[in-house]
């Protein structure tokens, strides 16, 4: 009595499995193994640190990726992924009492390429492309530098991204 008991489940199980809807995730690779080569991105502008931060981001992005291996040896890789951080402002939105800013605008200015190194081909090429976020100018100066860099965290992750599924659906599409 309790081997029938568990048959029908374990049999609607399985065909719930089996014939699932089919969907798959668009934006994750899954062609022949590739080996990415990400340069330091030459920066610009006077932001400290701001080519480390996108290239950790995008390394982060890429490993989300099982088929797509970050490398550091230029050498080794079949893709190349370069950059250029071409000019960061912060011009004020809008403005308080006494004439001081509240709000303030983070405008990151970037280009970048995806080249596939073995066809000599480009894959992905913007040649100027400008992200922004705004935020709130805090009332000590320590708050409106952590609102700012909140901003920044912000547009680095959304570019990162961007450029990842940018690029995994080009490299789908090429594998097809």
């Amino acid at each position: 009595m309790k081997i029938k008991k568990l048959i029908l489940p374990s049999l609607l199980l399985v065909i719930f499995v089996f014939s699932s809807c089919g969907y798959r995730n668009p934006h994750v690779y899954s062609g022949p193994d590739r080996d990415l080569y990400i340069t330091t991105w030459h920066n610009r502008t006077s932001e400290l640190l701001l080519d480390a931060k996108i290239y950790q981001s995008l390394v982060r992005w890429y490993q989300k990726s099982g088929s797509i291996k970050v490398t550091k040896q230029k050498d080794n890789a079949q893709l190349i992924l370069a950059g250029e951080i071409v000019s960061i402002d912060l011009p004020s939105l809008t403005y308080g009492a006494g004439n001081n800013a509240t709000e303030v605008k983070v405008i990151l200015t970037v280009r970048y390429i995806l080249k596939d190194i073995d066809n000599d081909k480009i894959l992905l090429e913007v040649a100027n492309e400008e992200w922004t976020e705004e935020y709130k100018v805090g009332t000590s100066s320590s708050e409106s530098a952590d609102n700012e860099a909140d901003a920044l965290k912000t547009i680095i992750d959304d570019l990162s991204e961007k450029i990842y599924v940018k690029s995994i659906d080009l490299l789908s599409k090429e594998a097809k």
